[in-house]
């Protein structure tokens, strides 16, 4: 993995109105970089502001507060329609859901080549049609699917043309928010390794979020898990699951079911309280081992670091 920061994220705060007085803190001061190469998980369940961390990233959103930095230049601060097309054409996002994201009245060539024709990227037709089957036989398709509508497709399909999508532009870097989640399981892996094999081919660099931690750590570098709009934990993705201090962080992992009965007749699940902790201080991130952050008080910190030495 590269050392070369592409995505910094500095106090980022996305704050919703929710009736005339009360406000959501869906993204509440987060702070992580992204390398260069690599794909970073972000997971936490439903509501706890993942996908609109991603969604605040690319700028679908502006923030209420903070920075994000792609390649060093402020991303919020980007005004202008030149500034906001060529930070498009490097960062791109593919959907959770493969049937709303594509429109239903494009064929798949026209979908395909939208970025294409926005950036300019082909010199005529031809190398149009060209440059759409060859993004289609990349994602494993071929080139007799271009004459045809989304609703022909399966789940699965229409999730490798949001991809194809997604590099028709040639990104530097893919925000993939929760691509799996409305997927079959038999699905989900082969979706999961075309993500992999393209990464690799392309020099990609993926933030990858999911509520599904088995396979975050099986594609991802390093993974955070958010809860309640903030980052609890964050370290190497192995590191996380061998050694896991956060609570919340142990209970999503007790979650996890394996296929094996008498591991499951057994499983204890481990349920998290968010009202049982230390509150004789705000909590701060601290680095409890190289590379391993936790979100937690300095009483906390303490008796986290003797957990680990046991």
């Amino acid at each position: 993995m590269s050392q070369e920061k592409l995505v910094e994220v500095k106090g980022l705060k996305q704050y919703f109105k929710a009736g005339r007085k009360s406000i959501v803190k869906a993204v509440d001061g987060l702070n992580f970089d992204i390398y260069k190469g690599e794909t970073f998980g972000l997971v936490g369940e439903s509501g706890c502001g993942k996908s609109t961390t991603g969604r605040t990233i690319i700028k679908l959103y502006d923030a209420t507060d903070g920075e994000v930095l792609f390649k060093g230049e402020n991303v919020q601060g980007k005004k202008s329609k030149q500034e906001l097309k060529k930070f498009n054409r490097q960062m791109q996002m593919i959907f959770q859901d493969p049937y709303s994201s594509l429109n239903p009245r494009m064929t798949v060539m026209d979908i395909i080549a939208e970025g294409i024709d926005v950036h300019g990227l082909a010199k005529n037709e031809k190398d149009r049609k060209n440059k759409v089957y060859e993004l289609l036989e990349t994602v494993g398709l071929n080139k007799e699917h271009a004459t045809r509508y989304p609703h022909e497709f399966s789940g699965g399909q229409r999730q490798r043309l949001g991809i194809a999508r997604a590099l028709a532009v040639d990104p530097e870097f893919i925000i993939a928010d929760e691509p799996i989640s409305a997927l079959d399981v038999s699905i989900q892996a082969q979706v999961v390794n075309l993500l992999k094999k393209l990464q690799a081919e392309k020099k990609l660099t993926y933030l990858f979020i999911a509520h599904d931690l088995s396979m975050v750590k099986y594609i991802s570098d390093r993974t955070g898990v958010m809860y309640a709009g903030k980052l609890v934990e964050l370290a190497d993705s192995d590191e996380l699951y061998k050694n896991a201090v956060h609570p919340y962080t142990k209970s999503l992992l007790s979650a996890i079911p394996l296929p094996d009965p008498d591991y499951e007749r057994n499983r204890k699940r481990i349920s998290y309280d968010p009202t049982n902790h230390d509150s004789s201080e705000e909590p701060e991130f601290r680095e409890i081992r190289p590379r391993h952050w936790v979100l937690c008080t300095s009483k906390e910190f303490e008796q986290y670091k003797q957990d680990l030495a046991k």
